[in-house]
């Protein structure tokens, strides 16, 4: 509270023997614990007013109700902190811990089996996924309908013969 440890009570009731004296000393100390207990009782007053005020409001029950919406455990975020801290490696296939006698230094062919064994199941989802994939796409194919031919120009008649064609007609024959 004051943060006085008992050196300090010491040397505070050495100074007061010797300021007050050894005759009015217990007369202090009785008026200093009365009024220590006054000062305990308002603050006790004080606080059950406040928490009944609180009451009254239904400041305790938003404060519960937010405290339990809030609460890691109530939204499954204890469950995620256990996934982020999951190491696929050190778990067996049904996600339980192997035993702590077994021997926890696992040598080069072990590790490589496992990442061949994560390896091979990715492999094989990948597989499932593209499967499933092209069973529920529709397939189409391609029209075999011809693209459409660009409009020809309409054909120019021959000049009559004799006549030659001038310089217009040559530059469209």
């Amino acid at each position: 509270m004051l943060d006085i440890g008992w050196t300090e009570l010491m040397v505070i009731g050495i100074v007061a023997l010797i300021v007050v004296g050894p005759k009015d000393l217990p007369k202090m100390f009785r008026t200093l614990g009365q009024m220590t207990a006054k000062a305990r009782g308002m603050a006790r007053e004080f606080q059950r007013a406040m928490d009944d005020a609180a009451d009254s409001t239904g400041v305790k029950d938003m404060a519960r109700d937010l405290r339990k919406a809030t609460d890691p455990q109530g939204m499954g975020l204890d469950e995620l902190d256990k996934m982020r801290k999951w190491d696929p490696l050190k778990d067996d296939a049904k996600g339980a811990k192997p035993d702590a006698s077994a021997d926890t230094a696992r040598d080069a062919d072990d590790e490589e089996a496992a990442f061949d064994k994560i390896a091979s199941e990715m492999d094989n989802l990948r597989k499932e996924r593209a499967a499933s994939d092209t069973t529920q796409a529709p397939t189409a194919k391609p029209s075999a309908a011809r693209p459409e031919a660009p409009p020809q120009s309409t054909p120019v008649p021959p000049p009559p013969e004799g006549e030659q064609p001038d310089a217009k007609d040559k530059g469209q024959a």
